[in-house]
């Protein structure tokens, strides 16, 4: 809204005073400034790698129902190899284990779970992350969509 009238009224002094290049300057910044690439919303990235059991158990108990919950809505699930990591990731310190759950907002952790628990404290662990590190409010419960409630 601020960038608005800024712009307008640049747009409109410019036109006034017949500097059209710098009308036509501004017409470019504003937009380059709303094109620009937007910012990413939290994910939880999950580094695994060939062969890890308990990322094979994690697919098996969560991977299925986590899109499902209020945490998959809020924070969609990427996974990325442990020995390829993409060049948007930025951790806070090396991931050595996996599985490690990371919880990430435009390309920065800000959290990190290593290790896969088991359902029965992934859960509450992960919601706990996302509340304190994503502003995440629990919502609708796994319990709910795993009974087919």
């Amino acid at each position: 809204m601020v960038l608005d009238a800024f712009f307008v009224a640049l747009l409109r002094g410019a036109t006034r005073l017949g500097h059209r290049v710098v009308a036509l300057f501004g017409l470019g910044l504003m937009a380059a400034i709303l094109t620009s690439t937007p910012v990413r919303a939290v994910e939880l990235v999950m580094v695994e790698q060939p062969g890890c059991e308990w990322c094979a158990r994690w697919n098996e108990e969560i991977g299925p129902i986590y899109p499902k919950t209020a945490e998959g809505r809020f924070a969609p699930l990427r996974r990325v190899n442990l020995r390829d990591l993409p060049d948007d990731l930025v951790p806070a310190r090396r991931v050595v284990f996996t599985p490690t759950f990371l919880i990430v907002s435009d390309g920065h952790e800000m959290a990190r779970l290593e290790g896969y628990p088991g359902a029965d404290f992934f859960w509450p662990l992960l919601e706990a992350l996302l509340r304190d590190h994503a502003g995440f409010e629990p919502g609708e419960r796994y319990e709910e969509l795993a009974s087919g409630s």
